[in-house]
């Protein structure tokens, strides 16, 4: 089983940078709906969204912040870490099949354990998606545990 191990304060310096992978699938969009409550039709209807701005159904805009989320838990500082605060500037949109990378970096060590992470999520052509920064409570223990394993949860298509 792959283990989760993560970068204490003192560990941690200015400049270090970490990386987050995942690719947004009709089952992540539909499920993200359902655990958000979001069901804005530019997301879940194909015809709704067909005559929007984009053209065809985008992202949620928080499954981007959520993967920063999951990139600050799990890569950098990792386990034991608090979100304090997230800014996001977003600036394309997110389609089904895009495969996002969240880049992290430590921008800032502040007092009381607090790091400022500067973020970047960038799709598959290398484009900027979301930027921003988020402020942590970095771990202060040195951890290292076992990755839970999740169920697969999978749910049909969304009617035409």
């Amino acid at each position: 089983m792959e283990a989760l191990e993560n970068i204490t304060y003192d560990e941690l310096q200015v400049g270090d940078t970490g990386t987050y992978t995942r690719t947004l699938t009709e089952n992540e969009l539909i499920l993200f709906a359902a655990v958000s409550g979001d069901i804005n039709p530019v997301h879940l209807d194909k015809e709704f969204a067909a005559k929007s701005m984009f053209k065809e159904r985008i992202a949620h805009g928080m499954w981007s912040g959520a993967l920063i989320s999951a990139a600050l838990a799990t890569v950098i500082p990792g386990p034991g870490t608090i979100y304090l605060e997230q800014n996001m500037n977003f600036k394309r949109p997110v389609k089904l099949d895009d495969t996002l990378t969240v880049k992290l970096t430590v921008a800032k060590k502040e007092s009381r354990n607090r790091v400022i992470m500067q973020c970047e999520v960038v799709n598959q052509n290398g484009e900027l998606v979301v930027n921003g920064e988020a402020k942590v409570l970095a771990p202060v223990e040195k951890l290292t545990l076992d990755r839970p394993n999740l169920p697969k949860i999978t749910i049909g298509e969304l009617p035409d």
